[in-house]
């Protein structure tokens, strides 16, 4: 029986490599020196941003999101810090290195239900919503729960009302009276000098973001806001009285004069599974006094609620009676759903 010999160095065995690799380092660069940006468009993992600020936009340029990102998602109108190549020349992309905090997000669930929501735009101030008055028929459990979205989000909301040559608004405009809710009334082609100059009145200075489902003008207004915009218009089908999608995507705009419309594509659902009802008083504020008397929990739309002893003595002024009734309409479309879909409607 031979014997175990002693393993020396000759032994040792490397594995060939491709050189000399640089040592992990679990610290990653701060990029101090990176530049601000305002994305202004996303695209299957690539970004389309203006250098600066909204206030005070730069050159524009693409760009992709940097490794050590991982998952986070970048979104229009998040606010970036960007390295690498910032000319802006054909065929050169910068890295998104920092999401900047968002002041506001507006979401939606695909239904009440989905615990899954997705973040459509960040730091907007102005949500608009666009319905029609007529073809197609407005619906107004949406317009409560967009409303609901914009009171949740922090962002001031504004109601864009088309083709009042058509039909009338104050029916419409009757229900939300008491909500106080800034509108503005457009005809068919929504293009008439007077009702776009309201409305840029109305846009400039601010992010704003566009709803509306699909045929109520939506890419009409943009393009009348925006000339150079090149929206795609879509038609109402006279069989369904549904609109066409024509916009893709969500792409911000800059407007004449100064501020940004987010154009978004039309929707035809508005899940609110993560509306805390607690932040939607919060838009009530002739309301939320009264609720230091509500059992812990309260939904504010049930018996033990101590709003309606509140308003009845009189706090909230000779409105309050309305106004309740309101803020309680808008908590109960965030519970309940839209109208029902139609019978093709996807999401």
């Amino acid at each position: 029986m031979s014997k175990r010999r002693e393993l020396d160095e000759d032994d040792v065995r490397i594995r060939p490599g491709r050189g000399k690799s640089r040592p992990r380092s679990k610290e990653r660069p701060s990029h101090d020196d990176a530049s601000p940006g305002f994305v202004t468009a996303v695209d299957r993992g690539r970004f389309t941003l203006v250098l600066g600020t909204p206030d005070e936009p730069g050159t524009e340029l693409y760009a992709v999101k940097a490794r050590e990102l991982g998952r986070k998602g970048v979104v229009v109108g998040d606010h970036v810090a960007v390295v690498g190549d910032l000319s802006g020349a054909p065929d050169t992309l910068a890295r998104v290195v920092r999401v900047e905090p968002r002041v506001t997000s507006l979401r939606r669930s695909a239904d009440d239900d989905d615990p899954i929501e997705r973040v459509l735009v960040a730091n907007a101030d102005q949500l608009v919503l666009v319905t029609a008055l007529a073809d197609p028929e407005p619906r107004p459990r949406m317009i409560d729960r967009v409303l609901v979205a914009a009171y949740d989000s922090g962002m001031s909301p504004l109601l864009v009302l088309t083709k009042s040559d058509l039909r009338p608004a104050a029916e419409l405009m009757e229900s939300y009276a008491a909500l106080d809710v800034p509108f503005v009334v457009t005809r068919k082609d929504g293009v008439d000098p007077i009702e776009v100059a309201e409305l840029l009145g109305r846009l400039r200075g601010h992010v704003s973001v566009l709803i509306g489902h699909s045929g109520v003008g939506k890419s009409t207004l943009v393009n009348a806001l925006v000339p150079d915009a090149d929206r795609a218009i879509g038609r109402v089908n006279d069989v369904t009285g549904r609109g066409r999608h024509t916009s893709t995507s969500a792409i911000a705009l800059a407007l004449p004069g100064g501020g940004w419309v987010v154009d978004t594509p039309g929707v035809r659902s508005f899940g609110l599974a993560h509306v805390d009802p607690q932040r939607v008083i919060l838009a009530f504020p002739d309301l939320q006094e009264g609720t230091d008397g509500c059992p812990r929990g309260c939904t504010h739309d049930e018996d033990e609620c101590a709003l309606d002893a509140w308003v009845a003595q009189g706090h909230a002024g000779s409105g309050g009676v309305a106004r309740l009734e309101s803020l309680r309409r808008l908590l109960r479309s965030r519970a309940g759903g839209d109208e029902a879909p139609l019978p093709d409607e996807g999401r």
